[in-house]
């Protein structure tokens, strides 16, 4: 029991990180995960793991969500690029820009915090289903809407915590591209199996899983013109209703799960009685375990490094911006050799 609720969803791991945890499975990043992921360091190199932050372009993928707008700040009513701070050049030669950026924070290489998928359910167990978050955290208390005139974000759950626990440790990559190629294909337990023996198994508690499906290859090669008759029939992305992977995911002790895709699971989910999940993924992952989700990382350049060496382990550095109150966050993911 919890001040917040009597009665945790019967798969999840409420309460297990204490009372007012924010952090979930990302607890499970100790100093020894880290220490591992940094024994994978050989060669010094980093490789970059995401898009640029434009892309995929436009908004077909998702119509709430548009491309950064950078602008110029101002001074004195005259836009701040290209602008001398003494127009005359008798006493200072400097020359300077500054500017501003409009950013949906999920469009493009993003995290997915705890705040960003929510559910309906009965955690007072009187039979009235309620709006609630990770850990029981309440909709309208902890994660505030603009009902009301009060600020808007998530005061509990926030991006800003993953940030604070600066998210580095081991990342293990697995190449579903190498085992479904281009084609669209749902991804259950007995695939992704095959994809760890592939990638030589050893995934440990801590450890941060990345799948290679190809579908951000696409987006890149498509120049910032999504076409959805293609993306939407293209690239591996998991079976969220698969018990057995969603077992699996859990058992694993895996700290967070990310993916090239768009969702890193199918939209929607297969058909299952309702009511029910639209994203049952999402729902396993952010609202009853707190396994957070990355998704349209770029992750081709690494596959084809890690394939060249023979292995599928790097130590990977992915914290997002230190931004509070947002419900998710761009990154740049860092891959390190």
């Amino acid at each position: 029991m919890n001040p917040r609720w009597k009665v945790r969803p019967p798969e999840s791991n409420w309460g297990d990180f204490g009372p007012d945890d924010e952090l979930g499975s990302l607890n499970l990043i100790t100093p020894a995960a880290v220490l591992r992921g940094v024994r994978e360091v050989r060669e010094g190199r980093s490789i970059c793991l995401s898009l640029p932050l434009d892309l995929p372009g436009g908004n077909v993928l998702n119509p709430r969500r548009h491309p950064p707008v950078l602008a110029p700040t101002r001074r004195d009513g005259r836009p701040v690029y290209n602008l001398p701070v003494d127009p005359d050049g008798h006493a200072h030669t400097d020359v300077v820009c500054d500017d501003a950026v409009t950013l949906h924070t999920q469009y493009s290489t993003q995290w997915d915090s705890f705040a960003h998928v929510g559910h309906l359910f009965d955690v007072e167990g009187n039979g009235s289903p309620v709006a609630v978050y990770y850990n029981g955290f309440r909709a309208g208390v902890d994660v505030v809407g603009p009902e009301g005139g009060a600020p808007t974000g998530a005061r509990r759950l926030g991006i800003q915590t993953m940030a604070e626990k600066a998210i580095q440790s081991r990342g293990v990559l697995l190449n579903l591209h190498a085992l479904c190629g281009d084609a669209r294909q749902y991804v259950g337990y007995d695939l992704l199996m095959r994809a760890v023996d592939a990638a030589g198994g050893d995934i440990q508690a801590g450890d941060m899983l990345c799948l290679h499906t190809g579908f951000a290859d696409k987006v890149l090669a498509m120049g910032g013109q999504p076409d959805m008759a293609v993306l939407d029939r293209s690239c591996a992305v998991l079976d969220g209703r698969d018990e057995r992977l969603r077992r699996w995911i859990v058992d694993s002790g895996i700290a967070a799960l990310c993916a090239d895709n768009y969702a890193v699971e199918g939209i929607p989910g297969r058909p299952a009685a309702e009511p029910c999940a639209r994203l049952p993924l999402h729902q396993l992952c952010l609202f009853q375990y707190g396994i957070p989700l990355g998704e349209l990382w770029y992750l081709a350049e690494l596959a084809r490094a890690l394939d060249a060496q023979g292995r599928s382990k790097f130590l990977l550095t992915a914290p997002p911006l230190r931004l509070p109150g947002a419900v998710g966050s761009p990154v740049t993911p860092v891959a390190t050799l």
